[in-house]
C-alpha cells in the first residue's frame, strides 16, 4: 500500500514538475513573443503618404492637384487564413480571391503594415465596406493624398506620369523612405523631380479595439508636403499647339530664343496621365505600349526625320561663310541637273529660271542648293549643322534624346562600309538622305540663327537660373542676318513656300520642308501613310525674335500648308498674349 501511495505521489510530483517547467518556458523564454503578438493584436503603424507638390507652368496655372482617395487595406496578422474568410473579403472588394491571396502572399512588408488590397474606391464601396468591418476587423479605410491632372493630355509628354514603387527602385537607396505601396514619379517632369515634389511619408502607431477601429495614438510623425516647382512652358500656347495637330502625328516645340526656355513641347497622339494615378493593370499597360500609334514615344526629342529643306538653313550659312557665294550671286534653275546618268530634280517642274541667294531660299530652289553642295562638300556642310547643335543630344533631362545624324565620309564608312559619292552630297544639301535631326533640334538651329549665333541649352524649371549657353557659332552677324532677311521673305513674300503662314498680327519669318517618304514618282494620290513628312522652322516677330518654333507633321504632305498654319496659330496666340 505504502508502495503505491509512494508511486503515485512520484507520478503526481513529475507531472507538477512537468507544469512548472512548461510555465518557465511560457513565461521565460516565450515571454517576450507572446508580449509581441499580444501587442499586434492591438497595435498597428500607419504610414502617412506625403503630398505631392503642385506643378505650375510659366503664369502660375496649376498643371495638377492633389485630391483625395479612399483606399481599403488589410493587416495581415489579423486575418484569418481560411480560404472562406478571403473569398468573402475578396466578394465584398470585388476582387479575384486569388488576387487577394497573391497581394497577401505577395507582401513583404512588416506584420504591423498593412498591405493595400484595393484603390480609389467610390463612396458607396467605403459605405460598404465600413457596414462589414465588425466582422472583418483587419480591414482598413484609409484616405490619401491623390493626383490630378488638370489638362487631361495636355503637356503629358512633359508632366509624365505617376506609378506603383516598383521592385528595383525598392532595393535604390533614394527611395529607402517611401511606403511600398507609394505612387511615384516614372516619366516627365514628375520622375525628374521627383525627390524634391515627392515629399516625406509619415506614419503613427495606434492602438484599435476588437473591430479594428482606432481608439487611441502613441505617436505620429507628420508627413511634409513636397515642394511645388515652376516649369517654363506656358499651357494656353501647349494647347494650341496641340489642338492644331488635331489627329495628325507630330511634334511642336516652342522656344524663347534669348534664353533657351521651352514654350511648348508637344507631341501627338498623346496619352492622359490621369490614367496612371492609382495604378494601370498588366494588360491595359501591354496594349498601352504595343499601340501602334506610340502615344508614349516623345516625337519632340526622340524622333529624328531628314530635315529636308529646312536643312537649307545650313547649306546657305556655310556657303555664305566660306566665300562659295555671296547675296548677289545668281543661278539658272531648268528643274534639274544631271549628274551620274540620274537627273536631279528640283520640286518645281520647269525650273526656277535664273534666282539669285535670296530667292532661292524664298522659292526653296533645290537646284541651287545642289550646286552650293558640289562647291562645300559634305564634310564642310556637316562641319556647320554640328556647329549649330545638330549631330548631338542637346541635353535636354525629359526623355532619353535622340542626337540625329549628321553624315560625313568618315561616317559612311564606318557605319557602311562605304564610299561617298557626290550624288549623296547632293540629296544632303537639300536635308534629304541620311541627315536627321530632332524637331527639339531644329528649334534651336532657328533660334541660333535669329539670336546672333548662341545655341542654348533647352531648359523646362522655371528657377529663375541663367540661361545656360551650350557654345556660340562663329559666324559673322552679316551672314546670319542674310539668311534671316531671306527667311522673312519665305512667309512675307509672293511666291514663298512659307506664305500660308503669313499673319496679319505679328512679322513672321520661316522656312518650309518636305521630308519625301516614296519617291516623287509615285504621285500625289498616296494613303495618308505614305505621304511626305511636313517641316516648319519659324521665329517672331521678326524684328526682335522672342519666339522660335519647329513644327513637324507625320505624312503631313507639303511643309508650307499644314506644319506652317500650326506655325502661324501658336505664334498667334503667343503674339496675343504678350500684348495684354
Amino acid at each position: 500500500m505504502e508502495k503505491r501511495i509512494s508511486i503515485g505521489a512520484h507520478i503526481i510530483l513529475f507531472i507538477f514538475a512537468i507544469f512548472l517547467l512548461r510555465l518557465w518556458h511560457l513565461q521565460v523564454i516565450k515571454g517576450g513573443e507572446y508580449k509581441r503578438v499580444a501587442e499586434q493584436n492591438r497595435l498597428r503603424i500607419i504610414g502617412i503618404p506625403a503630398p505631392r507638390g503642385i506643378i505650375y507652368d510659366r503664369n502660375n496655372n496649376a498643371l495638377v492637384k492633389n485630391i483625395p482617395a479612399f483606399t481599403v487595406s488589410i493587416t495581415t496578422y489579423e486575418l484569418p487564413q481560411d480560404s472562406r474568410t478571403l473569398s468573402e473579403i475578396a466578394a465584398l472588394l470585388g476582387l479575384d480571391p486569388k488576387e487577394v491571396k497573391d497581394r497577401l502572399n505577395g507582401s513583404s512588408i512588416s506584420p504591423f503594415e498593412p498591405v493595400k488590397l484595393k484603390e480609389n474606391l467610390s463612396w458607396e464601396e467605403v459605405v460598404k465596406i465600413e457596414a462589414r468591418r465588425i466582422d472583418f476587423p483587419a480591414l482598413r479605410i484609409d484616405v490619401e493624398p491623390s493626383r490630378q491632372y488638370l489638362h487631361g493630355r495636355a503637356a503629358s509628354h512633359v508632366i509624365g506620369y505617376l506609378g506603383r514603387l516598383n521592385p528595383q527602385q525598392a532595393k535604390n537607396p533614394d527611395y529607402r523612405d517611401v511606403p511600398r505601396s507609394a505612387f511615384i514619379g516614372q516619366w516627365g517632369i514628375e520622375k525628374i523631380y521627383d525627390k524634391d515634389i515627392r515629399g516625406i511619408a509619415g506614419g503613427k502607431i495606434i492602438e484599435v479595439d476588437a473591430t479594428g477601429r482606432e481608439i487611441n495614438s502613441f505617436g505620429e510623425k507628420e508627413a511634409i508636403k513636397g515642394n511645388d516647382i515652376k516649369l517654363t512652358i506656358d499651357i494656353d500656347l501647349q494647347k494650341k499647339a496641340e489642338e492644331a495637330l488635331r489627329d495628325k502625328a507630330g511634334a511642336v516645340i516652342a522656344i524663347d530664343p534669348n534664353t533657351g526656355n521651352i514654350l511648348v513641347l508637344a507631341s501627338n497622339p498623346s496619352f492622359d496621365p490621369n490614367l496612371f494615378v492609382r495604378g494601370i493593370s498588366y494588360e491595359k499597360w501591354e496594349r498601352f505600349i504595343n499601340d501602334p500609334k506610340k502615344p508614349l514615344l516623345n516625337r519632340a526629342m526622340q524622333s529624328q526625320y531628314p530635315p529636308a529643306s529646312t536643312f537649307k538653313i545650313i547649306t546657305a550659312i556655310a556657303a555664305l561663310e566660306e566665300g562659295v557665294i555671296t547675296e548677289n550671286t545668281e543661278m539658272l534653275c531648268k528643274g534639274g541637273i544631271p549628274l551620274g546618268g540620274r537627273l536631279f530634280k528640283c520640286w518645281k517642274e520647269g525650273g526656277h529660271g535664273v534666282i539669285n541667294f535670296k530667292r532661292a531660299i524664298v522659292e526653296s530652289c533645290d537646284v541651287y542648293f545642289y550646286e552650293l553642295g558640289k562647291k562645300l562638300g559634305v564634310d564642310k556642310i556637316a562641319e556647320y549643322a554640328l556647329r549649330f547643335g545638330l549631330g548631338n543630344p542637346l541635353g535636354l533631362n525629359l526623355a532619353e534624346e535622340k542626337s540625329g545624324v549628321v553624315p560625313t565620309t568618315a561616317w559612311k564608312r564606318t557605319a557602311k562600309n562605304e564610299e561617298w559619292f557626290l550624288g549623296e552630297t547632293l540629296i544632303t544639301a537639300i536635308g534629304q538622305g541620311y541627315i536627321s535631326a530632332t524637331p527639339l533640334q531644329m528649334a534651336t538651329l532657328i533660334s541660333a540663327v535669329v539670336n546672333g549665333g548662341k545655341i542654348y541649352k533647352p531648359n523646362l524649371l522655371n528657377d529663375g537660373r541663367a540661361a545656360e549657353i551650350l557654345k556660340e557659332v562663329n559666324v559673322r552677324a552679316e551672314t546670319l542676318e542674310a539668311v534671316k532677311k531671306a527667311l522673312v521673305g519665305v512667309v512675307a513674300e509672293p511666291g514663298g513656300t512659307g506664305y500660308r503662314a503669313h499673319s496679319n498680327l505679328v512679322s513672321i519669318g520661316g522656312k518650309t520642308g518636305t521630308a519625301q517618304v516614296l519617291g516623287s514618282k509615285w504621285g500625289k494620290h498616296l494613303p495618308a501613310k505614305y505621304r511626305d513628312h511636313a517641316w516648319f522652322v519659324a521665329f517672331a516677330p521678326t524684328e526682335e525674335p522672342q519666339i522660335a518654333i519647329a513644327v513637324f507633321v507625320e505624312h503631313g504632305g507639303f511643309g508650307g500648308a499644314e506644319a506652317a498654319q500650326i506655325a502661324k496659330a501658336v505664334i498667334e496666340e503667343f503674339h496675343r498674349k504678350t500684348q495684354k
